[in-house]
């Protein structure tokens, strides 16, 4: 009966240690530390995604609002950054971590594998990177709502 009842509150105790190790969410409004923008990561359907909600600078020399004039495909050179989908297709992985993500950088228009990793409930490491993730560049988040 001890080993029954040992079993079950070891059972109990890794059921609720699973569920809390998902309890931080990247899911609000973030920065990064450069402050040039503000980022929404948001559900897609079973997926998160992240757009752009504001830009410190949203005019260009011209005063007109920014576009993605680096896009590689030209015809999406004319669309308006604000609110451009720049993340997407991110999946929950484990331990605060959602992998298999894409991020386009606007000012380089280039696309890299990504995957954000919540540090603690205000803050993120969002990791861009072309073939294994040992390799790229990482940028700490923080929260803003």
């Amino acid at each position: 009966m001890k080993k029954f009842l040992l079993l079950s509150v070891t059972f109990l105790f890794g059921l609720f240690a699973s569920a809390s190790a998902q309890t931080l969410s990247p899911l609000g409004v973030w920065t990064n530390a450069e402050k040039k923008a503000t980022f929404e990561i948001y559900k897609c359907g079973d997926k998160l995604c992240g757009k752009i909600v504001s830009l410190t600078v949203p005019n260009d020399a011209a005063g007109k609002p920014k576009t993605d004039t680096q896009n590689p495909e030209p015809k999406l050179r004319t669309r308006p950054r604000l609110g451009m989908v720049f993340m997407n297709g991110f999946e929950y992985d484990e331990s605060n971590k959602w992998d298999d993500g894409k991020i386009y950088d606007p000012e380089t228009g280039k696309t890299y594998s990504c995957y954000m990793k919540m540090l603690n409930a205000n803050t993120m490491e969002v990791k861009g990177y072309i073939g294994f993730s040992l390799i790229g560049k990482s940028q700490t988040w923080t929260r803003i709502k």
